[in-house]
């Protein structure tokens, strides 16, 4: 199994349309150096052809545009008004779109960070989205990450596995995933889904208890077998470094955000091998040869950790 999941954060990028490439300044840029050369002394409000004053981004028509823009981003405002209003997950009306854009006054920002997770906390692998956290964006990741059948895991624990489903059936991707996985829905989400959406229910349920799918959940004791919330658990201890992550260069951030979850995962496996040497010595705990085999398995184990650490 695997647990997919994003966190609404990245750095900026262009500014201009359907273009992720990295901006010229960091320090109050909007384009990148090709886009720059073509709008660099032109007005930022889309569609208009003047020249921009000095010290602005706006020409002489579009000031009072300009002005405004800079009130709505003063530090006064986004402590207050937007800090309360500004809810990019459920895109109120009073959040501007992309497509609503009227103009370039400053830079876009990619959307979030995916992340893939096993059920103990390791991290497989991560990207970024561009513009949104949209189905087709996380079947094409998971394409990239599993390409190959044999590789592709059971169970793919997503909160909107349903929409991914119906998704993957549209497009025809499903033909490929139905041989290898299914999808699930995370059990703190599952709560929340239609309880008439029969196929949620059906086909990505988490915990079925009519023993169509043993491995997901001790019938016995009703509850899940494998940590659903492994990505939540990581998104809530990364979101606590975006202060400082949200003025890095692309470059920095990725750097940064790989660095912070090579080590997060580093110490799950040290965390995990403490576990299973503390369950085998409890277990075997009259026989002295096979806690010392396990003592020397786990110690190679680690070992071998610390070398692919010191070379990377």
């Amino acid at each position: 199994m695997v647990v997919i999941d994003g966190i609404v954060m990245g750095p900026q990028h262009c500014a201009y349309d359907n273009c992720s490439n990295t901006l010229v300044n960091h320090r109050g840029g909007v384009f990148c150096d090709v886009h720059n050369q073509e709008f660099g002394a032109r007005c930022c409000v889309c569609d208009c052809q003047n020249q921009k004053i000095d010290n602005t981004q706006a020409c002489n028509e579009h000031q009072e545009m300009w002005h405004k823009y800079n009130l709505e981003h003063s530090s006064d405002y986004l402590n207050g008004a937007r800090r309360m209003l500004c809810k990019p997950a459920e895109n109120p009306p009073w959040n501007k779109t992309k497509e609503d854009r009227s103009h370039y006054f400053s830079a876009s920002r990619y959307y979030c960070v995916e992340t893939i997770c096993a059920p103990c906390g390791a991290v497989i692998a991560w990207t970024k989205f561009v513009k949104s956290e949209s189905t087709t964006n996380i079947l094409k990741f998971l394409e990239d990450v599993f390409p190959d059948e044999e590789l592709r895991p059971d169970y793919i624990c997503i909160d909107k596995a349903c929409k991914l489903l119906q998704t993957a059936v549209a497009n025809g991707s499903w033909v490929d995933w139905f041989k290898s996985s299914r999808f699930v829905v995370d059990g703190y989400h599952y709560t929340n889904h239609c309880s008439d959406d029969y196929l949620c229910r059906k086909w990505c349920n988490p915990a079925p208890q009519d023993g169509s799918a043993p491995n997901l959940v001790y019938i016995a004791q009703d509850k899940n077998a494998f940590n659903t919330q492994a990505c939540e658990q990581l998104n809530s201890w990364l979101g606590g470094f975006e202060s400082i992550m949200k003025h890095m260069t692309p470059s920095n951030f990725n750097w940064f955000i790989h660095s912070m979850i090579f080590y997060h995962t580093q110490q799950v496996i040290k965390r995990q091998n403490s576990q299973n040497f503390s369950i085998i010595s409890e277990y075997f705990e009259h026989d002295d040869d096979v806690v010392e085999e396990a003592s020397e398995i786990i110690g190679v184990g680690n070992m071998v950790w610390e070398h692919i650490v010191e070379e990377a």
